[in-house]
């Protein structure tokens, strides 16, 4: 006896499923502009690695011992490669029922994270859903008492797994959630909206009358830092997941995945003697600067429209994977505010937790100040900054390139780990600026002279004349100041001592726990 005519039965089931939500489903789908999640599950896997699970789960109509029809579960689920390296993944189906909670079968995401989090994989978040729905009491008979969701362990896997997630259309309730408890978020340009709750919700609740798109598109979702990265197409969004997925280790248990790098390690590049000018009162491109130091087209740039007084992002030096943070001066600045800090947070401990040395180009003019900035809360963003900084141990290192003021530019420094700082020609600093504090601080001696526009111009040349880094090495307050140009070579160097570190560090570490 033979089970073959089981075999083609499950064959038989198993197509059912792949075709979703049916052709119209998936017309509707298409004519949005959208892919389907098995298009989008053929993005983000390498070819021929997918290993759908549950595939059956859904929704039967039976004829005896033979299925005529099958109505998936609306949420996809399984494994795939993503550079060779294994990744779990969660995908909503909007052809059925709009992705909605009250249509899913059992818990499969909730299946998928544990999934990851038990194999000590990366997980995938494909994102088109909406959350709970009215008609899920009508269904059960009763209404119900919010419990957690699943996002104990949504907020559980973000210690130990890296989780990105791809916002591909209108995610609503808990999946905008979902789309937060990430290392990583990208949503598409156009069509793609994040929100608590959707535009009926928000009219019966204000009276006002509003759109998607004008209530969580890119517009407000990006510029506030909801979601980090802004993708033109689902191609361009998928992409993005995995090439941040590329810097990161399958788990808190391994190391940056380390590769070979085609970049000379000894390259001094000539731009870097003059690319900060002598005027201090002239800016310049920081990202000129990392195209410089770090491996070619390695910078990969999260957040860059939010706290866009510094630049964060993920590269290469010598082909071991690092987290890079630099001052913007074409932004405030470069001076930090509250946003700046809060993004600052994000890539601190995001480097923390999976062992990327961090690599700070600085430039940092002080906190920003006025009454927006104090309105907003800058003393206590200051404090977390510090806290946070403080009690990372994965090594980092510093090169200062032009100013350093105040507690802000304290940042520059720690006192415990695996810790390296040098200093370019054009370094100044102090606790204030000498502009600024020379009107306070010599307040009387300004006002009692004869001519107090000159004695003020007089006593700021004073302290500019002995504000020279040179002073400062020979008091060894900075460490080392070098040639603008032995930057890459210098960190090459600290990061193969570094990489000796980080391999004694893998693990859950002991600093902060990630926060979204």
């Amino acid at each position: 006896m033979s089970w073959e005519s089981d075999v083609e039965e499950l064959a038989h089931q198993r197509e059912l499923a792949r075709q979703m939500g049916g052709e119209e489903g998936i017309a509707f789908q298409h004519g949005r502009g959208k892919l389907t999640v098995r298009e989008r599950i053929d993005l983000l896997e390498d070819p021929g690695t997918f290993q759908e699970i549950g595939v059956l789960s859904g929704t039967a109509t039976w004829e005896g011992d033979h299925v005529t029809q099958l109505k998936p579960a609306n949420t996809v689920i399984g494994t795939c490669r993503v550079e060779g390296r294994k990744v779990a993944f969660s995908g909503g189906d909007f052809t059925i029922r709009g992705g909605a909670s009250d249509a899913a079968i059992a818990d499969k995401r909730g299946f998928s994270e544990k999934l990851a989090l038990e194999t000590r994989i990366p997980y995938v978040r494909l994102l088109d859903a909406t959350g709970g729905s009215v008609r899920t009491f009508e269904q059960i008979g009763r209404t119900y008492l919010p419990g957690d969701s699943g996002t104990y362990l949504s907020a559980e896997i973000l210690q130990y797994v890296p989780v990105a997630a791809a916002v591909l259309g209108s995610v609503a309730g808990l999946p905008a959630v979902h789309a937060c408890l990430a290392h990583f978020n990208v949503m598409v340009k156009g069509t793609s909206q994040v929100f608590v709750a959707g535009p009926k919700v928000v009219e019966q609740a204000t009276g006002k009358e509003i759109t998607k798109e004008e209530l969580g598109d890119e517009r407000t979702q990006v510029k506030n830092g909801v979601i980090m990265n802004l993708a033109d197409t689902e191609a361009d969004a998928i992409a993005q997941v995995r090439r941040f997925l590329s810097y990161m280790p399958s788990s808190v248990w391994d190391a940056p995945p380390r590769i070979e790098s085609t970049d000379d390690p000894a390259r001094r590049d000539e731009s870097l003697l003059s690319i900060v000018p002598k005027d201090r009162r002239k800016i310049y491109d920081p990202k000129k600067v990392l195209a410089a130091v770090l491996d070619k087209d390695s910078f990969f740039e999260i957040m860059p429209f939010y706290g866009r007084s510094r630049v964060t992002g993920l590269a290469r030096v010598n082909g071991i994977p690092v987290a890079v943070m630099a001052n913007q001066p074409k932004f405030n600045g470069g001076s930090m505010d509250v946003a700046a800090g809060e993004k600052t947070i994000r890539l601190i401990e995001l480097a923390e937790t999976f062992h990327l040395p961090l690599v700070y180009f600085a430039d940092e003019p002080g906190f920003s100040v006025g009454p927006l900035q104090e309105q907003q809360g800058i003393v206590r963003a200051g404090a977390r900054i510090v806290t946070r900084l403080a009690r990372t141990k994965t090594p980092y290192i510093c090169f200062i390139m032009r100013q350093l003021y105040g507690v802000a530019g304290g940042l520059h420094r720690r006192n415990s780990g695996m810790y390296r700082r040098y200093a370019w020609p054009s370094t100044h600093g102090g606790s204030m600026h000498i502009e600024g504090g020379t009107a306070i601080a010599y307040k009387r001696d300004i006002e009692n002279a004869p001519d107090p526009d000159a004695k003020r111009a007089e006593i700021e040349a004073m302290l500019h004349s002995i504000s020279s880094p040179f002073r400062n090495a020979h008091a060894f307050g900075v460490e080392d100041i070098i040639d603008p140009r032995d930057t890459r070579p210098l960190l090459v160097d600290f990061l193969e001592d570094a990489w000796k570190v980080v391999q004694t560090q893998l693990g859950p570490g002991a600093g902060p726990s990630y926060t979204p």
